[in-house]
C-alpha cells in the first residue's frame, strides 16, 4: 500500500471515531436539573394607568410629623409606595374591618362580578355589622361587593367569600396567599370579615394592601360613596351608609375603609388627594373620639397643610 493510501484511511477512520463519538454524545440524555426553590421576585404597589397616570409622588413634608395618639400608623404614597412616617407599624395586632380589602381584592381575583351570588344559612351566623339578607335570596357578586366595602357588612364578607372559592376557609387561604404576593409579610388571616380570631397585621402591611387596593378602580369606586340605595331581592330600596365619616365633611378625602373590635380598637384607613399627589394613612388601635382627627392630622401632614386645613 502506497504511502499516499496509507494516510487516507488513517485520516478516514479517525473522521469515523470523531462522528461516532460526536453521535453518542448527543444521543446520550443531559443530566438532572437540580432543583432550585422559587423566589418570587419582589413586588411593590404601582400607579394604575386609568387611576394615577396624573399623580406625582409626594415630597417628604418639611415639618416633623406629628405625635401619634394611637397603637400604630403609617404614612404611605401609593403611586411608589414609598412610607412617609410610621409608628410602631410593624408591631403585629389585629385589624378589624380593615382587612375586607384583602377581602374585596382577592374576589375581584376571581373576577365574574355579574355572578349571582346565592345567600346560605351559614351566613347570617355572624354579628353585626350585618345586611341582614334572606337565605335563599342571591344578588350580584358586584353589588355584594359594594354593600359590604361600603357599609362593612360581615354578613356579606361571608356570602362572598363561600361563593368565591366555595368555602370560607378556602376563601381565607387566598387572602393569605395574597397578602403573601404583596409582601405582606406579618400578616396572617383567620376570616374575611376581621371579627376577633387567632389573625393579626401591622399598620405597615395594611398599607401595602391599601396601595394595591387604591390602585383598583373597582375598589376605588366603592370606597369613595359617602351613601347610596342598594336594591333588594324583593325590589325595595336600603340606603347602604359609608361607615366613613370623613367623606361627607372633606371633598379631597376619598374614603377607603372603617374597623373597629374591642381586640383591634378604633382602626381606618384613609386615602385622599390634593394638588396632583396622594396619600393613604392607617390608624390602628385607636378609640372613637380620636380616630378621625388622627388620620386626618396625618393627611393634612403629608400635604403640608396647617392642622386647620
Amino acid at each position: 500500500m502506497s504511502r499516499r493510501v496509507q494516510v487516507f484511511v488513517l485520516i478516514a477512520a479517525a473522521l469515523t471515531t470523531a462522528c461516532q463519538t460526536q453521535s453518542y454524545s448527543m444521543r446520550r440524555p443531559y443530566p438532572a436539573a437540580r432543583e432550585v426553590p422559587h423566589r418570587p421576585a419582589p413586588t411593590r404597589p404601582t400607579a394604575s394607568a386609568t387611576n394615577l397616570l396624573r399623580t406625582r409622588p409626594l415630597a417628604q413634608p418639611s415639618v416633623p410629623a406629628p405625635a401619634p395618639n394611637c397603637a400604630a400608623v403609617c404614612v404611605i404614597d401609593p403611586r411608589t409606595g414609598r412610607v412617609l412616617y410610621q409608628y410602631n407599624a410593624h408591631a403585629r395586632r389585629q385589624v378589624a374591618s380593615t382587612q375586607k380589602l384583602v377581602t374585596a381584592l382577592c374576589v375581584l381575583d376571581a373576577g365574574s362580578l355579574g355572578r349571582m351570588a346565592t345567600i346560605q344559612p351559614q351566613d347570617e351566623a355572624v354579628p353585626p355589622s350585618k345586611l341582614y339578607l334572606k337565605p335563599g335570596t342571591s344578588y350580584r357578586r358586584g353589588d355584594l361587593l359594594r354593600a359590604m366595602l361600603t357599609g362593612s357588612y360581615n354578613d356579606v364578607a361571608l356570602t362572598l367569600a363561600r361563593d368565591t372559592a366555595g368555602s370560607v376557609d378556602a376563601f381565607v387561604n387566598r387572602m393569605n396567599a395574597r397578602a403573601r404576593r404583596m409582601r405582606m409579610y406579618d400578616t396572617h388571616f383567620a376570616n374575611p370579615n376581621g371579627l376577633p380570631a387567632q389573625q393579626y397585621s401591622t399598620a405597615y402591611d395594611m398599607a401595602l394592601a391599601a396601595c394595591y387596593a387604591y390602585n383598583n378602580p373597582q375598589i376605588r369606586r366603592c370606597v369613595n360613596i359617602p351613601e347610596y340605595k342598594f336594591r333588594m331581592a324583593d325590589g325595595s330600596l336600603r340606603t347602604i351608609k359609608s361607615t366613613n365619616k370623613l367623606l361627607k365633611k372633606y371633598p379631597w378625602v376619598q374614603g377607603m375603609k372603617t374597623g373597629f373590635t374591642n381586640a383591634a380598637g378604633k382602626c381606618l384607613i384613609s386615602c385622599a388627594s390634593m394638588h396632583g399627589s396622594s396619600v393613604i394613612v392607617v390608624v390602628l388601635g385607636s378609640t372613637s373620639s380620636r380616630v378621625w382627627g388622627e388620620s386626618l392630622k396625618y393627611l393634612r401632614w403629608a400635604f403640608g397643610k396647617s392642622a386647620n386645613a
